[in-house]
């Protein structure tokens, strides 16, 4: 968990698993990802939140919804390139699209009170 109070950044990244990932038991799945792209994501935790939905049950363009929060953009970059140089990245996943916001971006720029169901 990051100790930052809250995100500069959101991206939702929509993925697609691939054959070669499909292809592994479930318990090969968990030790590729935990020898080969967690060590990415937690080299980048400090500025970077991450939370993980499937989607493959309602889907078949997209499998999974990986969202990243991060404290600023260059975090944000950061924890990418690092993704790229892994086999998440192509090999096991790919990256169908990149959606990429600021919450509740037009309050601030207006300095108004956001609209939420939720207490900010």
């Amino acid at each position: 968990m990051t100790t930052f109070e809250e995100a500069g950044v959101t991206a939702f990244m929509l993925v697609k698993t691939t054959p070669e990932w499909l292809t592994l038991t479930v318990p090969q799945r968990v030790e590729v990802f935990k020898a080969e792209i967690l060590p990415a994501i937690e080299k980048n935790s400090e500025s970077v939140r991450f939370r993980f939905y499937d989607t493959e049950f309602y889907s078949t363009r997209v499998t999974d919804i990986w969202v990243w929060e991060a404290r600023d953009h260059e975090s944000y970059q950061l924890l990418v390139e690092a993704l790229r140089e892994t086999p998440f990245w192509d090999t096991y996943f790919e990256v169908v699209d990149l959606l990429v916001g600021v919450e509740n971006g037009y309050a601030r720029n207006y300095g108004i009170d956001p609209v939420s169901t939720i207490d900010n």
